[in-house]
This record gives C-alpha cells, structure tokens and sequence, in this order.
C-alpha cells in the first residue's frame, strides 16, 4: 500500500514521520507576519507647521530599530528556509521545536519596540535596558535552533540521502555561536555601553546572514 500524499516513507517505527510541507507552510506565513507588525510602530511624528522634517528626524531610532529587526526576520527565515532543505520528514517531536523556533521570532516586535523607544525618548539607562532585552530574546532564539539540530543529528533518517549526520552535527556551532555571542552584546550593552551592545547584536545578525546556507563543508571533515 502507497503512503498517504502528506506521508513520507517511515524510517522509524518508533513515530509517524510525515511531509515538511504542512511545517514549511505555516512557518513562512509566521514569518510572514511578524516581518509586516514591524512596521505598526513607524508612526507619523507630531509636528508644527514646517517641522515635519526635524520631526522625522527625531523618529531615526525607531527607523533604525525597524530596519535591523526587518534583515534580522528576513535572515532568520533564510536560515529556517535552508534549515528545513535539510530534511525529508517531520515528526511530532520536531514540529514542536519549529513551533519554538517560530516562538522565538514572533516575540521580536516587541524589543523592537523598546529599543525604537528607548533610543528615541529615553536616557541611557533606558538604552541600556533595551539593548540587554533586545541582545536576551536573541539569545534565547538560538536555543531552539540548537535543538532542531540535536534532533537531526540522533535521528539522521530524516534527513535528505545528500545531508551527512557529521553535516548537521558541525551546524550546531551556530547556535552556539548565537547564544553566547548575543548573550555577550547583551553584558556588553548593559556593563559598558548600549551602542556597543547594539553594533554587537548587529555584528551578529551579519554572521548569521553570511552562514545562512550553513558552515562550510570542509569542516565536517575534520
């Protein structure tokens, strides 16, 4: 008997594996999403008659905020896209650490938010304390990611015949790579100065920007 359309061949007996397209589906709409609220906290400034330009200028922080966490949206749907390339089947187990993964991203609007108003009508503290929320929820969405990637590398029969366990294995370095780096422009922006915490969280959606296709190769082999 053939499988179900929504079913792949099961390799483990141990639970159901079914297709990634349900999972890919309902994730590009999440993203989707979040990366359009952004864009409800752009507001037109108060101004008087023939201030509207200092008025806008006035608003640069909250331009920028929407700016960086629009690429940091878009980098991370690059990074799930490529992610679930990887991969020929889901499980239950799986779906929800994707349901984490995407957990993480919906929650970005909102440090977005205090970071825009922070820089925009606060002191340094304020800046502070956004920058240390900002760098915090970034850092917490590496976790998931490095779940995902344990999860693969224990149950390789998921994974796409081209994707190599050690493959997977040597991804997890990302995440890892997140937490501790976000983690640090968090201390960084808190300890010594909230525009260095930033440029540090900034530093850090680049790298995974480069990486999005995942670490070289030639390191599996070492």
């Amino acid at each position: 008997m053939s499988a179900a359309p929504d079913e792949v061949e099961q390799p483990d007996p141990k639970g159901r594996v079914s297709a990634t397209d349900r999972m890919t589906a309902f994730s590009d709409g999440v993203f989707a999403i979040v990366i359009t609220l952004l864009v409800i906290d752009l507001r037109v400034p108060e101004y008087h008659e023939g201030d509207l330009l200092t008025g806008l200028l006035g608003e640069g922080a909250s331009y920028l905020a929407f700016v960086v966490s629009f690429v940091y949206i878009g980098v991370l749907w690059l990074n799930h896209h490529a992610l679930l390339r990887l991969i020929r089947g889901t499980t239950l187990t799986l779906s929800w650490i994707n349901l984490a993964v995407l957990f993480g991203a919906v929650i970005i609007p909102f440090p977005t938010a205090v970071l825009a108003s922070a820089f925009t009508h606060g002191d340094t503290d304020d800046q502070r304390a956004a920058v240390a929320l900002y760098a915090l929820a970034a850092a917490l969405m590496s976790a998931p990611w490095l779940l995902f990637f344990g999860y693969l590398h224990r149950h390789p029969a998921l994974l796409e015949r081209r994707v190599s366990p050690e493959y997977v294995r040597t991804q997890r370095l990302r995440p890892v790579t997140g937490l501790i780096l976000y983690g640090l422009s968090g201390l960084l922006g808190w300890f010594v100065s909230p525009l260095l915490g930033l440029i540090g969280v900034i530093f850090m959606i680049t790298y995974h920007a480069v990486t999005s296709e995942g670490l070289p190769r030639w390191l599996t082999r070492r």
